[in-house]
């Protein structure tokens, strides 16, 4: 409990307290913004701009910067609101998914508006000079009737509450929300029937559904001192026992139970190894759908040089390589040692790929080369950094892809290539996680002395 001391008092906490207010603006994060008669700035989940809510504080005292709060009662709604179609969304309930209360169509204007705000705030710049509609596409076949979910999610991670049943986190705490289904878990994930027994002495369970075999996978990660249940689901599956992570890196020693070690994935009409829950697109049609608006972007031609950075198990790194053809050479940077093993199998009948392991910023200035043709980037959340775009600016491609699923990030990083002499030739943005504030991006960038 807050206690005094020389200093005075602690601030007083302000959950639980209720503030009707006047819903504003969305934010970055699948929040909107508010602010009470006295000025305090809420970001308030569950709510939609125009909206006159009851917002009650989740997170936040009397002398913090803002409040986190949640919309607890709709006074005035917007039109653009429906009922929550899943059962466990709502205030204090499973975090995973911020705009089920909104119509599909709203939920990519509000990306929209934040792909928007996030271009002018970090890198001043408006989608006029990014040659962007102004639209989030949806994925063909999202698009369906009022109140049905896309079943989209080949990857989910369910946490373990202290009765064995299998849930979600509640927004920002470790507190399990148990669920008996997942709308937006795909269909290969759902007829595991996860949700339908115990698991006892388990942490979390990651479910794996390949969109493009029937190979579906679990990892299980025991508790401290946990022994690994016996599994039996409703569908063929390989179990793999993973350690808690550790590290800075939050990396984790993965062990095969049984079964296959990694699922075969199908995307650019090849098979893809992706070992132990290893980076892949979550969404069903996302591989194919951004190998092809990348490849479109990037026009490769025979016989040029290609850079695949951060390149996972070396999807657009195959890409690359099918159509410079063999007179060209790719070469590929992953940092995750298991996904290099998997790019160098995928990619071992393409005799000028080469897949090296490291960072990027480290390993790309000793390779020793000087130049490229095309690049393609898909860094992490935190995206590549401004000492990574000026390695890759200096090579002077022709063209660059950049593949983000941060729009903050983006924005940072395209003011960086700006900085360095590269301009946005155009900017795609696909709404690859419905129900979610999460979008994909890809920008294609050339140099900005290049006439349009």
């Amino acid at each position: 409990m807050p206690t005094e001391d020389s200093r005075g008092t602690s601030p007083a906490p302000l959950t639980g307290h209720a503030y009707e207010v006047e819903v504003g603006p969305v934010a970055h994060g699948g929040h909107c913004v508010a602010r009470t008669e006295e000025g305090r700035v809420l970001f308030v989940r569950h709510a939609l701009p125009g909206e006159r809510v009851v917002a009650r504080v989740t997170e936040g005292h009397e002398d913090s910067r803002f409040l986190r709060a949640d919309a607890v009662e709709i006074i005035e709604a917007s039109k653009d609101r429906v009922p929550a179609p899943c059962p466990f969304s709502g205030p204090g309930r499973c975090g995973g998914c911020d705009w089920q209360h909104a119509k599909p169509g709203a939920q990519r204007r509000l990306k929209a508006d934040v792909l928007t705000e996030q271009l002018a705030r970090l890198a001043g710049l408006t989608p006029e000079d990014v040659s962007w509609d102004g639209t989030v596409e949806p994925v063909p076949g999202d698009k369906l009737p009022a109140g049905e979910v896309p079943a989209w999610r080949t990857r989910v991670q369910y946490a373990v509450d202290a009765d064995g049943r299998a849930g979600f986190r509640r927004h920002r705490s470790h507190e399990v929300e148990p669920v008996d289904h997942c709308l937006i878990a795909a269909e290969g994930i759902a007829e595991l029937g996860i949700e339908r027994r115990t698991w006892p002495q388990i942490a979390s369970i990651d479910a794996i559904a390949a969109s493009g075999s029937a190979d579906r996978q679990v990892i299980l990660t025991p508790e401290p001192g946990g022994r690994l249940p016996l599994v039996e689901l409703d569908r063929p599956v390989s179990v793999l026992r993973a350690e808690e992570p550790r590290g800075r890196s939050g990396s984790r020693a993965v062990h095969r139970v049984h079964g296959r070690p990694f699922v075969r994935e199908r995307a650019d009409g090849r098979t893809w190894r992706v070992g132990a829950g290893g980076f892949w697109q979550v969404h069903t049609a996302a591989a194919d759908l951004l190998v092809d608006a990348v490849m479109r972007g990037l026009t490769p031609r025979k016989g040029e040089t290609a850079l695949d950075l951060y390149c996972g198990v070396g999807l657009f790194a195959g890409a690359l390589a099918d159509r410079i053809g063999p007179e060209g050479a790719v070469l590929g940077i992953e940092s995750g040692k298991r996904a290099v093993e998997d790019a160098r199998h995928n990619l071992a009948d393409f005799d000028r790929v080469r897949i090296e392991h490291g960072r990027v910023d480290r390993v790309l200035p000793a390779t020793g080369i000087t130049e490229a043709d095309v690049v393609v980037l898909d860094p992490p959340r935190s995206g590549a950094g401004r000492d990574t775009v000026r390695l890759l600016t200096a090579l002077n491609p022709r063209r660059m892809a950049y593949v983000a699923c941060d729009p903050a990030a983006l924005a940072r990083d395209l003011g960086y290539f700006a900085e360095s002499g590269y301009r946005v030739r155009f900017l795609r943005a696909f709404d690859l996680f419905p129900m979610t504030h999460h979008l994909e991006c890809v920008a294609i960038l050339e140099p900005a002395t290049k006439s349009s």
